[in-house]
């Protein structure tokens, strides 16, 4: 691995009530942005217990047997929540089935909601696993993470000489996943196709990743270097993914990365998928469009976006 680190940026000026603090936060978020789409954040205002907690929860999932854990299987749902089984995602269409496992949890919807009576792909109720408890601890840190990725989309606008308030009619009903993960130990032996995560890229506006300290996620530089991103206790690892590229017309990079296990150990990590709403219009933002550079993309809704990638990586199963 070469002796490139990814960079950490201190949010908490996000959070103060002076522009400039808000700014100066921006304007590292628009250097790195530009540069490479990841990076560690730091005071992000959620307690390292709490963290801590959400991550020995799901292990508490998966250590369940597998019969348990098919109680909820991903199978049985007809929006894509629940438990998937080792292999039953393929992330690089050249790489064998993804070694690991998951579960997915997204925003709770019930009968009444409109966009479920309108039959919006992906909205509706989710699979609760029956461990006690559990149900009530991930439904909290999925309100973090909302209330995370807001205040670092309010970022993201000022890093592109937006108002803070530009994203918010296109954010305040998102399509938001939260997505447990869990990475048996690779084999020394495996074929060099299999990989714990295949290498893409994420197909939303943000990730914000909560990892152990086991390690294995790996970046791909622009000059196809592959990086660690080293765990960092008490930090969140965030990176864009391709509909905040989109929208950026590029100026932002959605950046490869890819999970592989060598540490001999279980690994656990919890991605926090944020996405725009179902019907928002993503179309290159003004300030990302000039006479040199035109816009690259015709607009397209975030729904239509998102699940062209989920039929795209679940080409082996009904989705």
């Amino acid at each position: 691995m070469p002796l490139f680190k990814l960079p950490i940026i201190d949010v908490s000026g996000l959070y103060s009530d002076q522009i400039s603090d808000r700014r100066a936060v921006a304007n590292q978020i628009r250097e790195v942005c530009h540069r490479i789409g990841f990076f560690y954040i730091t005071n992000h205002g959620i307690d390292h217990v709490f963290l801590a907690k959400t991550l020995a929860e799901a292990k508490r999932f998966f250590d369940q047997p597998l019969a348990l854990k098919n109680q909820v299987a991903i199978a049985n749902s007809p929006i894509s929540r629940g438990f998937e089984p080792i292999g039953y995602q393929t992330l690089d269409s050249t790489a064998a089935p993804d070694l690991k496992e998951g579960y997915y949890i997204g925003v709770e919807r019930d009968e009444t909601d409109p966009l479920v009576q309108a039959n919006t792909p992906n909205h509706g109720p989710n699979q609760w696993c029956a461990l006690p408890g559990w149900r009530e601890h991930m439904e909290q840190y999925f309100a973090q993470m909302i209330k995370l990725s807001m205040t670092l989309m309010q970022g993201i606008a000022l890093s592109l000489d937006l108002d803070e308030t530009f994203f918010e009619p296109m954010i305040d009903n998102p399509m938001a996943i939260l997505r447990l993960l869990h990475y048996p130990p690779h084999l020394v032996n495996a074929d060099l196709s299999q990989l714990g995560c295949g290498t893409h890229t994420d197909w939303g506006c943000i990730t914000l990743l909560l990892q152990d300290e086991v390690g294995g996620l790996e970046v791909r530089t622009s000059g196809g270097e592959w990086i660690s991103a080293t765990p960092i206790p008490g930090t969140l690892v965030v990176n864009l993914g391709d509909m905040m590229a989109r929208w950026t017309n590029d100026y932002y990079q959605s950046t490869p990365h890819r999970v592989v296990n060598r540490s001999g150990r279980e690994r656990y990590s919890i991605p926090f998928f944020f996405d725009a709403n179902y019907h928002a219009l993503v179309e290159c933002i003004p300030t990302c469009v000039e006479r040199d550079r035109p816009s690259q993309y015709p607009p397209i809704t975030a729904g239509e976006h998102i699940m062209a990638m989920y039929r795209k990586t679940y080409a082996a199963s009904a989705v």
